[in-house]
């Protein structure tokens, strides 16, 4: 009942209602973008916070009264499935763009969606492509003021540890100079991942760690922080387990 109580609300969601929608926000950022953006952040976190209920999903937030909310930064966390951006991004503080695979571009109104909340897309098989994505993000903390979230294992793990994290993807906050906020977020697979196409109530914990600075790191520290994040959401992942 859960899965197809959610398939309704997304036919429906995608298509008639964002039909409308696109229409709507296309006439409110002629005459006021910001409202636009508030618009659409509030129109797609109602939609998620509407899936986590449908689901079952009972959230336990950790931390997050340690994010920053004067500045923009980059939340890196581990990434188990689809739920972890449905239970995550009305989480975050402020507008936040999430680095996605290329492939969900094929969806036309989840693409419109995202491109409107400055999410980039992310062709894994092309380094160049890589580095315009780094680069991209790196204008949106900087020129936007516009937080971004990034998944540095780069795919989903199908094991209950992490895969290593891509260096490439810290290079968005040293660019920056913003702080890294590491994220865990536990048993997000065992909504859907773990038994596809079934959708099971399940609870998930989420929690914030506290800020790393990188405007001031010296090429060591650059260097371990990879590897330094990563142990802090291991960490948390193994304490919320």
């Amino acid at each position: 009942m859960r899965t197809l109580l959610i398939l309704i609300f997304l036919v429906l969601f995608l298509i008639p209602f964002s039909l409308i929608a696109f229409a709507v926000e296309w006439v409110i950022g002629k005459f006021n973008p910001a409202l636009k953006d508030r618009s659409c952040l509030a129109i797609v976190n109602g939609a998620f916070r509407i899936i986590t209920r449908l689901a079952g999903v009972k959230l336990t937030v950790i931390g997050r009264e340690k994010v920053p909310e004067d500045r923009p930064v980059l939340y890196v966390s581990n990434h188990r499935g689809f739920f972890d951006v449905v239970v995550a991004y009305p989480l975050v503080k402020g507008l936040c763009g999430f680095v996605a695979k290329k492939e969900i571009e094929k969806v036309p109104s989840l693409r419109v969606w995202m491109r409107l909340l400055y999410c980039q897309f992310l062709d894994r098989s092309n380094a160049r492509e890589g580095m315009n994505v780094i680069k991209s993000c790196v204008k949106l903390i900087k020129e936007k003021n516009i937080s971004v979230w990034i998944c540095p294992e780069g795919t989903r793990s199908h094991t209950d540890d992490m895969l290593p994290f891509k260096e490439g993807s810290f290079k968005i906050a040293e660019m920056a100079g913003c702080p890294v906020i590491p994220v865990a977020i536990t048993h997000a697979d065992d909504v859907l991942e773990n038994h596809f196409p079934w959708v099971k109530a399940t609870p998930i914990t989420i929690e914030f760690g506290d800020p790393i600075e990188t405007a001031d790191l010296d090429r060591a520290a650059k260097k371990a922080l990879p590897g330094e994040t990563q142990e802090i959401i291991r960490q948390m992942l193994h304490r919320n387990n």
